[in-house]
């Protein structure tokens, strides 16, 4: 069951929060619609504590959670704050601590408008793409200098970390999740019970690490997202391709044509770059690194690292750490 938590603060916009609520749980019918036996989602609110919330709309939201009740989550989404978020920063320190916790447990954190600064507080968009909303585009640029501001892109994605600029944004990157949690008839369901205008497609308006879209073989580009959001499991190519109803010598032929490599090096990749922004932002040992990445054994983990990155794990994080922290 796909774990959820909308993350609450004080002067929140509350359609960052009631919206893609709305559209996940409109997803969630049409699912079971079609097939009764499929997952329901646990959707919750959290808090840094079980008190009202206030929104900029007058209304207050009681969260179902305080933040250290929050043992694990699949997906979270921080809320957008109304103009400054610096006040909020201030208050609520701990916020960061458990961004970084969920962040290193492998969650996929999205953050609307100037809620993204909760990340960028957190140090997690450092070296990464990012957006925010376009009235506090310089204020962010100065208050976070070492993130890759895209001021072009209403959506930026590094790895399992999402920015959206604005609330209408948001509302294309949950049709994303929905396609990513469900399917694409799903996800079209959705958008056209929300959006009656005509949108331009999610990967027209944003900046994507790795490309994942960039090509027309849509059964390819599934399996990428499914690789993508398993690559912590053990994963038996064997299955991969019978769950897309291909023979492994046709998922292999199909997924060279796609993107170039084979879905081994593929898996490879993704795994090693996850690998590498743990070695830069966590504290976890370079052995709970290789298990959280999907390898069990350290010799074949280290091995494949040096023989992709010409370095071994150990010296890339003392080089990456060096220059982190010297960077000021």
């Amino acid at each position: 069951m796909p774990i959820i938590t909308f993350v609450l603060c004080d002067q929140m916009l509350a359609t960052g929060t009631t919206l893609p609520i709305e559209m996940l749980r409109a997803a969630e019918s049409a699912a079971l619609g079609q097939n009764r036996r499929v997952e329901r989602l646990q959707i919750q609110t959290a808090a840094v504590a079980r008190q009202p919330v206030a929104t900029r709309a007058g209304f207050n939201i009681a969260p179902d959670l305080s933040l250290p009740e929050v043992s694990h989550s699949d997906m979270i989404y921080l809320p957008a704050l109304w103009r400054n978020p610096r006040p909020l920063l201030r208050r609520h320190p701990q916020i960061l601590d458990w961004l970084r916790m969920h962040y290193e447990n492998g969650a996929t954190i999205s953050a609307v408008g100037t809620g993204v600064c909760l990340l960028a507080e957190a140090g997690l968009l450092d070296d990464k793409p990012a957006t925010t909303h376009w009235h506090y585009f310089d204020q962010f640029q100065r208050d976070y200098p070492l993130v890759q501001l895209k001021r072009q892109y209403f959506i930026t994605q590094a790895a399992n970390l999402y920015c959206a600029a604005s609330v209408n944004a948001l509302a294309d990157l949950t049709v994303h999740f929905i396609q990513r949690l469900y399917n694409r008839p799903i996800a079209s369901h959705v958008e056209r019970h929300f959006s009656h205008e005509i949108r331009r497609p999610y990967e027209e308006t944003g900046y994507f690490e790795g490309h994942t879209n960039h090509h027309p073989d849509e059964d390819i580009v599934q399996a990428q997202i499914w690789l993508q959001d398993n690559y912590g499991k053990e994963v038996k190519l064997s299955e991969v391709a019978e769950r897309f109803d291909m023979s492994v010598r046709t998922f292999n032929r199909r997924f060279k044509s796609a993107t170039g490599k084979s879905p081994l090096q593929y898996l490879q990749e993704v795994r090693i770059e996850t690998a590498k922004d743990l070695l830069k932002t966590s504290n976890l040992s370079i052995n709970e690194i290789a298990f959280k990445v999907g390898y069990q054994d350290m010799g074949h983990f280290t091995g494949l690292f040096k023989k992709l990155m010409t370095t071994t794990p150990s010296e890339y994080r003392t080089t990456v750490r060096a220059k982190l922290f010297s960077a000021n």
